[in-house]
């Protein structure tokens, strides 16, 4: 068994009555505040980054969610390196979970989102960052982790729905994009018989 959140790690995931994963590695991001009064979470939307584009490891996401990006690292970064953005979880590529914010708070992560005639997603839903693009295949560890993930918020949360962030801004998003593979989701997330 590996440390907290690793490959092949054993433990049980679960999310404690503070929003908190106790496999994940927590770095606090500042783009958060509170959710609306008396609003469950019912929605998880699933997203893909890589920083820079196409690039995986390195610590760029974790600067873009705490607002250290520094633009004059990267070309790519000069049009993001203002914006106060964040998500509750990042999947690594090796599996591997960072907690950014709460569960039980409002994560800045869905922007213009509306949902079956509902609008402002981030009110009712939770963000997790894949590392990833739209048209490089995700990995085992990365679709093993995500479902013992979403099980573990569908016992801490009423989840209703899992949904990319293309379904729920389609005119500006295209993640988690083609290369996920959503059928392979739900038979890891599909209940035993």
């Amino acid at each position: 068994m590996t440390g907290r959140g690793g490959r092949g790690s054993t433990r049980r995931l679960s999310i404690d009555a503070r929003g908190f994963a106790n496999l994940a590695r927590q770095i606090p991001s500042p783009n958060h505040d509170a959710r609306p009064v008396d609003t469950p979470v019912t929605l998880v939307i699933i997203h893909g980054i890589s920083l820079p584009p196409g690039v995986f490891g390195g610590d760029a996401i974790l600067r873009l969610f705490t607002n250290r990006l520094d633009a004059a690292t990267h070309p790519s970064f000069v049009s993001m390196a203002h914006l106060h953005v964040s998500a509750h979880f990042l999947v690594r590529r090796d599996g591997r979970l960072l907690q950014f914010v709460s569960c039980n708070e409002r994560a800045w992560h869905a922007g213009v989102s509306r949902f079956r005639g509902r609008a402002h997603c981030n009110d009712f839903s939770i963000g997790i960052e894949l590392e990833g693009t739209d048209d490089v295949p995700y990995e085992s560890a990365q679709y093993a982790m995500l479902a013992r993930l979403l099980k573990s918020l569908a016992r801490r949360y009423p989840i209703q729905h899992v949904l990319g962030h293309s379904d729920v801004a389609p005119d500006r998003k295209t993640d988690p994009g083609p290369a996920f593979d959503w059928e392979k989701l739900r038979r890891l997330t599909a209940p035993r018989r």
